[in-house]
Order: structure tokens, then sequence, then C-alpha cells
């Protein structure tokens, strides 16, 4: 069977879909920076408050965040499972970064249960911070986005300051200020990235 030639109209409609899909590659949307980042940082502020009103137990907020993160996870899951029966287009960026959360999310887990165990709170949570910059780091080099590679080295900043706390309340400042310059600032940028490149693509 003969293959007809492409025109060259054809042939320049093809590029333009390649290049328009390699830009959305290279954009997150910045959403799960946000969420993420907003329930640190609310978590970190509700639970530095607390220290000076009384107002529950000491890691009330935390052991919230914990079930509100287990209930993201779970609907993630089911989401992912769901989602799978339609045909998605696999990209080498996209699987990279897939595997990399679970890494990810298992490193983190490691160290909230030695926390939990032994390890000394003000540590744990300057460890936390740590990961999150090495994290924002690998996201920001992935999709050659400035403002998470520069908010990487602040949240490591942060997290350096956090290793010489002697209290909670420190502690829960400069994890929220790791957050805030990691996760938040950077996701609300990507997001606006996204939005111009999507709305630039619309218009092709």
């Amino acid at each position: 069977m003969s293959e007809r030639n492409l025109t060259e109209q054809e042939s320049l409609q093809i590029i333009q879909k390649m290049i328009n899909t390699a830009k959305r590659e290279q954009k997150d949307d910045g959403i799960g920076w946000v969420l993420w980042g907003w329930l640190l940082f609310s978590t970190s502020i509700f639970s530095f408050v607390n220290i000076y009103t009384n107002w529950v137990s000491q890691y009330f907020f935390w052991n919230v965040f914990g079930i509100i993160s287990l209930i993201l996870l779970l609907f993630s899951v089911v989401r992912n499972l769901v989602g799978s029966s339609k045909q998605k287009v696999k990209t080498y960026t996209g699987e990279l970064f897939s595997k990399l959360n679970v890494g990810f999310f298992f490193t983190i887990m490691i160290v909230i249960v030695a926390m939990n165990i032994s390890l000394n709170a003000m540590i744990g949570f300057a460890l936390l911070s740590g990961l999150y910059g090495f994290w924002v780091l690998i996201y920001g080099t992935i999709f050659d986005f400035k403002p998470s590679m520069i908010g990487a080295f602040f949240t490591w900043g942060f997290a350096l300051a956090g290793l010489f706390s002697k209290d909670f309340t420190t502690s829960m400042l400069l994890h929220a200020g790791g957050v805030l310059v990691g996760y938040i600032i950077p996701g609300h940028l990507a997001m606006y990235e996204f939005k111009k490149v999507n709305q630039g693509n619309s218009h092709v």
C-alpha cells in the first residue's frame, strides 16, 4: 500500500503541533505546588499561633494535615486508576517526574516516622525543608523553571537555619518561610506562565 505524501501545509501543521506539545511538556500548571504549599504554610502558622494560645494539643494541626494528605493521596490514586482506561500520551518528562514523586514521597515518610519515634522535632522539620529544596531544584531543572531553582537555595537556607533552632516556635516560622519561597511563590509564578503559554497556543 502506497502512502500519500504530505502537503507542505500538512507538514507545517504537524511541526506546529510538535512544537506546542513540547512547550506544554516543559510547563507545569503549578497547582500542586500552590495546594501543598498553602497547606504546609497554614499548618505551620496555625501551629505557631497555637503555641501561644493553647487552642489544642501541640501537634493537632499536623495530625489534621496528615489526614488531609492521605485523602488527597487516595483521591490521586483513584483518579489515576480511573484515568488509566483512557489512552494517554506518555512523555519522558512525565514518566521521570512521576517516578521521582514516588521517591520523594517515601523519603518524606521515612523522616516523618523517624520524628515520631526518636528524632528531635526541630531537626526533623529542618530535614523536611531540606528535602523540599532538593525536590524543588529537581522540578526547576526538569522544567527549566528558574524561580524554582532560585527558590530551592532559599529553602535550603531556611532548612540550615532550622538545624540551629532551639524551640518549636522558631522551627515553625522557618518551616513556613521555606515553604513560602520554595513552593508558594514559584507555584503561583508557574500558574501564571502555564496560563500564558496555553493562551498563546490557543491562538495558533
